[in-house]
């Protein structure tokens, strides 16, 4: 007996490949607003529970982006944004704000627990 379920997995010789899903659920997690909703991408998480990363460096590193270039964005100089993104770095929800906005992120990106 099959049930219908909200998202389709889609697997080729027993191996999952892709998950459909409803595309309002879709709008919900990736448009520019999605604000508390926005997801961490499994690339990101892993670095930063893996590695010994921040999850400011995973979404640098993920982005494909310089130091410096991050610094830039926000005016400050290259070490002043080395120490942001120190794991363990106790940064102000300001400094959250202006990070997600550099890295192209939502804030909520940034100070969620990472799974």
């Amino acid at each position: 007996m099959s049930v219908l379920t909200r998202h389709q997995i889609i697997e080729n010789n027993g191996r999952p490949l892709f998950v459909l899903v409803p595309y309002a659920e879709y709008t919900a997690v990736f448009s520019p607003d999605a604000g508390e909703n926005a997801t961490i991408p499994p690339a990101v998480s892993k670095a930063a529970n893996m590695g010994d990363k921040s999850l400011v460096r995973a979404w640098r590193e993920y982005k494909g982006l310089s130091q410096a270039e991050i610094a830039g964005r926000m005016k400050i100089s290259r070490p002043a944004y080395a120490r942001m993104e120190e794991k363990g770095a106790n940064l102000r929800a300001s400094t959250l704000h202006r990070l997600a906005a550099a890295l192209e992120v939502e804030w909520a990106q940034l100070c969620g627990d990472v799974d």
